[in-house]
């Protein structure tokens, strides 16, 4: 969100709760709920009080909320950050996690092909059941 200008950023405020499909060529920014399917072209920051459930596909992501349930597809850099909690399917291309940050799932790393078929997350992911600092597996197609 470096250069980018503010009204570009869609946003979803704390105390709001978003549920459907979110689709945007720009940066979003999700410090309240949002529960379903989130397609960005730009960078996703969800900020530290918030909650996310459902599908996550983007380029950029900066996570420092609560995932309950879902998927992660991002093209370039995932980053979880201190403190952050995520139950469900990683996908990436490459990897940023701070300690103290919390992975219940699986994690995949993607390659150039991958990324024009966000589809069928689960595949040959390996699990990981512990918080991240602990070095979890993560195996690359």
């Amino acid at each position: 969100m470096d250069n980018t200008n503010l009204n570009d950023v869609n946003r979803i405020a704390s105390g709001t709760v978003f549920k459907g499909e979110l689709t945007s060529n720009n940066d979003i920014r999700i410090d309240g709920t949002f529960d379903g399917h989130l397609e960005s072209k730009g960078r996703l920051v969800v900020g530290e009080a918030a909650v996310v459930n459902g599908d996550i596909i983007c380029t950029n992501v900066d996570f420092s909320g609560t995932m309950k349930e879902g998927t992660f597809f991002v093209k370039d850099t995932l980053s979880l950050k201190t403190g952050c909690s995520v139950n469900g399917t990683l996908r990436f291309k490459r990897l940023q996690v701070e300690l103290d940050a919390k992975i219940n799932g699986t994690c995949q790393v993607i390659n150039e092909k991958d990324e024009a078929r966000p589809a069928a997350p689960q595949d040959k992911a390996q699990p990981v059941n512990k918080p991240a600092e602990h070095n979890g597996t993560v195996e690359k197609k």
